[in-house]
């Protein structure tokens, strides 16, 4: 039997060991995959109609198997089948009735199907000591070779500052799902997140970077397609050179790539950043009960962490089933090939690592030290995008929010629980807010970070949406089909007084007012401000905290309902930060006399009475008003050019009590006038006519912030 160029199927030439994965050099393509443990390797390629070809790759070098098969060209879909022992209790798992994805596979074909075939123990029994005999491929994706020549002409990094940095969070597909400009047959795709309605919208927010949820190929996991349900986020990765086919308006066969290839280009046209939500802690084939899809069937010893005693079991640090071993140089060569392909071949501009700390673990502690991140940082391509970590794992020690090292930025999670605590009424002072106010250097000064350390953020895409965290004080999550055992139950929210919606206009004034204070707060703060996607614009979940697996109108941003006063209010914001070099600090605050202002400081913290703030008032738990001086002559840091960095000064003030309260604004040297430029109290957070108020006392309205501009007499 020959193929379609004349050449015998069975005709396997040695081809090579490196690179790994499948790889076409014009005239047929060279197929390698790295398995220490296997006794053979079969390369299995499939027709269009699904009719399966095994080729053995009869090669293997320092654990690679490898072979090129002459007229094999892009479009080819394949996969593997791996021969080996079947003994779980030593960690081997290899079964070759089930068809395996090549991890390093640059596009993906297919939907995983439940089906008994699709796990590697036999009669349903996890712990069985045989394995499954049924045949898999029908029910598993498969690996597509591509070639992609595309056309990057042009394309430039914006390669923003993080001090000018404005992350915005969003989902590929619930970006545009119900977007009335964009195609249909665009929505929900990575040509939808790049149509010129987005992206403007984008633009007129003012945002510098898209942070897209998992955009790796994934699956969805059993449990969720028993329900009925699917993974919505995508934080369970089976491809991580791959983007998810789904996600893909034009095909399968390799369409995606030149698909997300032309997004990144259009997002870097309108300036603006792509930062891919990566998943390197954990796969998608879960613990022992899950199914065998790639990783597991080919090493699963290899690739990952196994309890000691019990090779059948895994060590779960990220609650997902399973932890990849990036102690092994293997499994850290896939982690780092992978970014770097990202970065130069799809152009991204950097990433954010889910459960970081799981990467970061060398026997069981985490380790500022280890492997991982000696070859981040010596790596001369992937060290030089954008690195945000998010610093927990669901391990013991795991949260280790400040405690990353240099190079990285954070998710501030302690940012987070502080405001939401601060303006959901707990009685907390406002010591710690000073700290998030002003770029956390309790967190991140020590070890020589800046105040770009920290991102700052309220909402994500895990939890309430801003407007629902002040209208439910209950998660709502039943949807979700675990009785709502699922998603956190303390969210320090603040419903009013009222749990779910309401048509009291005291009651929804109320919480949109809260709405404008979190988000003042966040736009007026020290470090790299993160938005959630539909924040700006009021979108709810209903009361889902958890909407993991909700791909509906649950989780879609909801184009048709924008409120268009927040969405002002947001940009206005977003405008304000963009122009004031005194709210983008790139360095910490010294607390220090500005010389030649008559003995202002480059920030001084104020007490409602007038004075500044005295020992006593940091540590009373029951203050809830504060006022942050930020004077805009005794900025550190200097232009690109050498020169000194000078803006107006401003004078921000936060009140979280529910009553009015009288502040004294400072008078000389401080300021002889103030400005008012952002009150909460409005919609769109601008004063309906200019409002100019010399030093003294004035009455704050209850829950609310200002932000005031400083005037000086010539």
């Amino acid at each position: 039997m020959t193929d379609r160029a004349g050449v015998p199927q069975t005709e396997v030439w040695p081809g090579s060991p490196a690179p790994l994965g499948a790889h076409w050099d014009g005239t047929g393509t060279n197929f390698a995959l790295w398995s220490a443990g296997a006794s053979a390797v079969d390369l299995c390629l499939f027709d269009p109609d699904g009719t399966e070809h095994r080729h053995r790759l009869r090669e293997s070098t320092h654990q690679v198997w490898h072979g090129r098969l002459p007229g094999v060209a892009p479009g080819q879909r394949y996969g593997y089948r791996v021969h080996g022992g079947y003994d779980p209790a030593s960690g081997a798992r290899y079964n070759p009735a089930k068809l395996l994805l090549d991890p390093y596979a640059r596009a993906v074909d297919g939907e995983l199907t439940l089906d008994p075939s699709l796990f590697g123990y036999a009669d349903g029994h996890p712990d069985a000591a045989w394995a499954d005999q049924r045949d898999s491929a029908a029910a598993v994706p498969r690996g597509v070779v591509i070639h992609d020549s595309f056309p990057w002409d042009g394309d430039h990094h914006p390669r923003t500052a993080w001090s000018d940095t404005v992350i915005y969070e969003v989902h590929v597909k619930g970006a545009t799902m119900t977007h009335p400009d964009v195609p249909p047959a665009l929505r929900g795709t990575y040509a939808g997140l790049a149509h010129p309605a987005f992206v403007e919208h984008l633009v007129s927010l003012g945002v510098t970077a898209v942070e897209l949820l998992p955009v790796h190929h994934f699956v969805s996991e059993p449990h969720l397609l028993r329900r009925g349900l699917t993974n919505y986020w995508g934080y369970n990765t089976l491809g991580y050179f791959a983007p998810h086919a789904a996600y893909s308006s034009a095909g399968t066969a390799g369409q995606q790539v030149t698909e997300f290839k032309a997004m990144v280009k259009a997002m870097h046209a309108a300036g603006i950043e792509v930062v891919l939500d990566v998943v390197y802690n954990h796969t998608a084939e879960g613990d022992h009960t899950g199914p065998t899809l790639s990783f597991k069937g080919i090493d699963n010893a290899g690739y990952y962490r196994l309890q000691g005693g019990d090779g059948a079991r895994y060590t779960d640090y990220t609650g997902c089933g399973n932890t990849l071993d990036v102690r092994r140089p293997q499994v850290l060569a896939l982690l780092m090939d992978s970014l770097r392909y990202w970065v130069t071949e799809m152009h991204v501009d950097g990433f954010r690592f889910d459960l970081a700390s799981a990467l970061a673990r060398s026997m069981h502690d985490v380790d500022r030290l280890s492997a991982f991140f000696d070859v981040v940082h010596q790596d001369p391509v992937v060290s030089q995008v954008k690195l945000i970590a998010e610093p927990w794992d669901v391990g013991e020690g795991g949260y280790q929010v400040g405690n990353f090292p240099p190079l990285w930025t954070e998710w501030n999670g302690k940012y987070r629980d502080t405001v939401r605590d601060v303006w959901s009424g707990a009685h907390v002072g406002v010591r710690d807010l000073a700290y998030r106010l002003t770029g956390s250097s309790d967190l991140y000064r020590s070890d020589g970070r800046k105040p770009v350390a920290s991102v700052n953020f309220v909402t994500a895409h895990d939890g309430f949406t801003l407007r629902d965290l002040y209208t439910y004080e209950v998660k709502r999550n039943d949807a979700n089909g675990e009785e709502g055992r699922d998603g956190e139950s303390h969210n320090r929210g603040w419903n009013a007084g009222v749990e779910g919606p309401s048509d009291d206009p005291a009651v929804t004034g109320a919480r949109q007012r809260q709405v404008r204070n979190v988000l003042a707060t966040l736009l007026l703060s020290t470090g790299v401000p993160m938005l959630t996607a539909g924040d700006e614009s009021g979108r709810t979940q209903g009361g889902n905290n958890n909407a993991y697996c909700q791909d509906n109108e649950v989780s879609w941003l909801d184009w048709g309902s924008m409120d268009a006063d927040l969405w002002t209010f947001v940009s206005r914001l977003v405008a304000l930060r963009k122009a004031s070099p005194v709210l983008r600090q790139e360095a910490f605050f010294d607390g220090h006399e500005v010389p030649g202002t008559g003995g202002t400081r480059d920030l001084a913290w104020f007490a409602p009475g007038g004075g500044q703030l005295t020992t006593t008032d940091w540590f009373d738990a029951g203050l809830q008003t504060i006022g942050m001086y930020l004077d805009g002559r005794g900025i550190r840091h200097r232009d690109e050019r050498g020169r000194p960095v000078t803006d107006d000064s401003w004078l921000v003030w936060l009140h979280a009590g529910p009553d009015p309260v009288t502040v004294h604004l400072p008078g000389p040297p401080w300021g002889d006038g103030y400005e008012f430029v952002v009150s909460t109290e409005y919609a769109t957070g601008a004063p309906p006519r200019p409002a100019v108020v010399g030093p003294g006392p004035i009455t704050m309205p209850g829950r609310c912030v200002w932000a005031l501009r400083v005037l000086r007499r010539p």
